[in-house]
């Protein structure tokens, strides 16, 4: 069976930093940033896009709905 390698996108200008991705993430691949958006919060980001399998936890528990997985088989 082929593997499946994923990755995310966040709309930063959208997210809250609710940080609830990061405890739906099974591979522990999303951080929040040091950094802010335009409305002073900070935003989820892939911190090891090697990691990410494309689960889709993160988009599924997301209240804010920025957050998009895409996925490609591999090998």
């Amino acid at each position: 069976m082929a593997k499946v390698k994923g990755t995310i996108v966040v709309d930063i200008e959208k997210c809250k930093g609710c940080e609830i991705c990061i405890s739906a993430c099974p591979t522990s691949v999303i951080s929040m940033s040091v950094e802010v958006n335009g409305k002073g919060y900070p935003y989820a980001y892939l911190n090891d896009p090697d990691g990410c399998t494309g689960c889709s936890n993160c988009a599924i528990v997301c209240p804010d709905g920025v957050i998009t997985v895409y996925r490609k088989k591999i090998g």
